[in-house]
């Protein structure tokens, strides 16, 4: 299946849910700089679906502590995850958060994220362990090394590129060996 053929079964999947019991959640877990952000825009403009990016949890300073980032999924703050987006949306709640914005240190204004038209949740680390069970149906964005450091540069610039490579892509790689998320996805889908 093609990128175009699996936007369109996605998009469906989601349409489909819609005025179900339980409401549809999409995880889109996979490497930076694979085209996550840009696949859940393009699904949330087909069906209407809300979009969390993964993110606005991002950790807060104390809780950036060494062994926490020498574990392999804990780049993230799941745990506030959960408890403000999956747990309510899971109910058929409407979820209450406030991004975590990395660059003031702060958090930002109050978000509200309704399930009625289905949500889709992107991000490295959205499908760590602790968090699986809640979605609908599972997808994974691959990218080949070069293309992805060709793309980073491309989106940050050469500064930018550099702290991806020494800092953040080994951490998402230690996630990815260790959690595989790749392997309990429903769709795979790898970008050039």
């Amino acid at each position: 299946m093609n990128r175009e053929e699996l936007i369109f079964a996605l998009a469906d999947r989601i349409k489909a849910a819609k005025g179900a019991d339980k409401p549809f959640i999409l995880a889109i877990d996979g490497r930076c700089a694979a085209g996550k952000t840009t696949l859940a825009q393009e699904l949330s403009r087909l069906t209407g679906a809300a979009v969390v990016h993964m993110d606005d949890f991002f950790l807060q300073p104390f809780q950036r502590t060494k062994a926490r980032l020498d574990t392999p999924g804990e780049n993230v703050d799941w745990e506030r995850f959960k408890a403000q987006v999956l747990l309510p949306l899971s109910r058929g709640e409407t979820a209450r958060f406030r991004p975590f914005d990395c660059h003031t240190l702060g958090f930002k204004e109050e978000s509200f994220i309704s399930p009625e038209n289905g949500v889709i949740v992107e991000g490295t680390y959205c499908l760590h362990k602790a968090l699986r069970d809640f979605y609908s149906l599972k997808v994974f964005a691959d990218i080949p090394p070069q293309a992805q450091r060709r793309r980073i540069e491309k989106r940050n610039g050469k500064e930018g590129a550099a702290a991806f490579v020494q800092k953040w892509i080994p951490l998402e790689e230690s996630y990815f060996s260790a959690c595989d998320p790749a392997a309990i996805c429903d769709y795979v889908i790898t970008s050039e």
